[in-house]
């Protein structure tokens, strides 16, 4: 599995009955209740958009490949302000307000004017900071109510609605007519945001969703009405303005994870082989899915597969299943024979492997000993030790696992993954979950975009599973990724 993030393209938070734009605040807050805060009065509401132009390059170009899976999924990541103490649970926020506990949150897309797809409600997002004027401060840049604000979405235009909908289902645009995403509980209020937008994205990307415009971010119709609090309450999330490393994103999980068992295909299981297509080293893609079909040691094709259709699995790999093989004689030499190849609108030649058939009890350790524990090294290719990376890289990392404290005793086939985080002090800061190193036939590796990456200095560690424990080896890479000076 492999990840990419697309970030805010803008947000701005809108303040019921409000001019007032905070689109340049480095935090959001939602709010509602009547009691206690003057300023602002009400509920608001939060408004973004994402640039989705690096994600749909991705597609395009068959590295998000839907052709082996369809275990593809797209969520909403934004970080609480009250996630990392605990000691502000049940207590007040500096402006005077509680913070909000037990309430749920909708994703709704913005809708079109009279639900027409023709008359999408384009918004700006604004140059606003605080939420309320103060009078008393005569040069007060951080207030603004230039748009989008609560009746406006720019200078010349205005919501169909204000406030994009109406929370008592008013004409003429009730909230009853809005597409909700989806719906999140929170029971502390110290939760982060995780939206799963991941039909609303693929709707998006296969041009299902025309003119879209952005979604917003809510507390349902019936907190909002509440009357009669005892005081105004707010949770509060990181925008896209924050100087921390927290910054809101759409994370997308796609399955690109190879595992070639061309050097160790057994009998008795399923076994994968894979054909790799390059162009001047750059993964190519074919003109059309590749036929394979599987001969045994007299050149006999075996029954059932013949003329299979191999999958996409992400650019310029194409993959091939077999299903458990019994009753031969091993080892013995297979072939895989690939055809129906045609580049750039020209056929050629197929292409002929072989492979060596193993007995099943090649991947087992029967006997009356146990295997004792193993410790491993490891040597790295493609990022190099503190390195600085642009932020405009792709960068293939090749992974040698051996047995430790050797120079030359490389171990075929483990069970190893990789996680990348950073560091904010004593916390790990997740960006990338233990994920399985894909193997080709002749080296582990991973795929590291750092297109989708905030400069920061990241971290690399490795996990290998043998002989029932895991054993993890912490910062085996550090680097650092950097902004593209333009």
């Amino acid at each position: 599995m492999s990840i990419n993030n697309s970030y805010f393209s803008r947000n701005n938070t809108i303040v019921s009955n409000n001019l007032v734009n905070t689109g340049r605040n480095p935090v959001m807050q939602l709010i509602y209740g009547d009691g206690g805060v003057a300023d602002p009065v009400g509920y608001s509401r939060f408004i973004f958009d994402l640039d989705l132009t690096l994600l749909r390059e991705k597609y395009l170009d068959g590295t998000i490949s839907t052709g082996c899976t369809n275990n593809i999924t797209h969520t909403l990541k934004m970080t609480n302000t009250s996630y990392f103490d605990q000691e502000l649970l049940n207590t007040g926020t500096p402006d005077g307000r509680k913070r909000a506990t037990s309430f749920d949150l909708i994703l709704f897309r913005i809708p079109y004017k009279d639900f027409d797809f023709t008359q999408p409600q384009f918004w700006d997002e604004g140059v606003g900071y605080d939420f309320a004027d103060y009078v008393d401060d005569q040069n007060n840049k951080a207030f603004s109510t230039r748009p989008s604000n609560w009746f406006q979405t720019t200078t010349l235009g205005t919501w169909e609605q204000p406030g994009i909908y109406s929370n008592t289902n008013q004409a003429p645009m009730p909230f009853s007519g809005l597409t909700i995403i989806d719906t999140q509980h929170f029971e502390f209020g110290n939760e982060n945001i995780e939206f799963d937008m991941t039909a609303e994205i693929n709707a998006l990307l296969l041009g299902q969703i025309p003119n879209h415009v952005g979604w917003g971010i809510a507390y349902l119709p019936q907190v909002e009405n509440l009357t009669g609090t005892d005081s105004s309450y707010s949770v509060a999330f990181f925008t896209r303005h924050t100087q921390t490393f927290y910054e809101p994103y759409l994370e997308t999980n796609y399955n690109d994870l190879v595992q070639d068992d061309r050097n160790y295909f057994t009998l008795g299981k399923v076994n994968k082989l894979y054909l790799y297509i390059y162009d001047n080293g750059e993964p190519k893609n074919l003109d059309q899915l590749p036929l394979v079909t599987i001969e045994d040691q007299t050149g006999t094709v075996i029954p059932g597969l013949s003329g299979l259709t191999a999958c996409s699995r992400t650019r310029g790999v194409y993959e091939i299943t077999i299903p458990p093989l019994l009753g031969y004689g091993t080892p013995c030499i297979f072939t895989d024979t690939w055809s129906n190849l045609k580049i750039n609108g020209f056929s050629i030649p197929n292409v002929i492997n072989d492979f060596t058939v193993y007995p099943i009890k090649k991947t087992f350790q029967i006997g009356t000993e146990t295997q004792d524990p193993q410790i491993y090294g490891f040597d790295y290719f493609g990022i190099l030790q503190n390195e600085k990376i642009l932020n405009s890289d792709m960068r293939k990392v090749g992974v040698i696992i051996k047995q430790a404290f050797t120079t030359n005793k490389m171990l075929p086939n483990v069970t190893a993954k990789y996680r990348v985080y950073v560091r904010e002090g004593t916390t790990e800061v997740i960006v990338q979950d233990w994920t399985n190193l894909s193997r080709s036939t002749n080296e582990y590796y991973f795929m590291f975009d750092t297109r989708d990456k905030i400069p920061n200095e990241y971290f690399i560690d490795l996990q290998v599973l043998v002989t029932g424990q895991i054993t993890t080896y912490k910062k085996q890479i550090q680097f650092q990724i950097v902004n593209k000076k333009n």
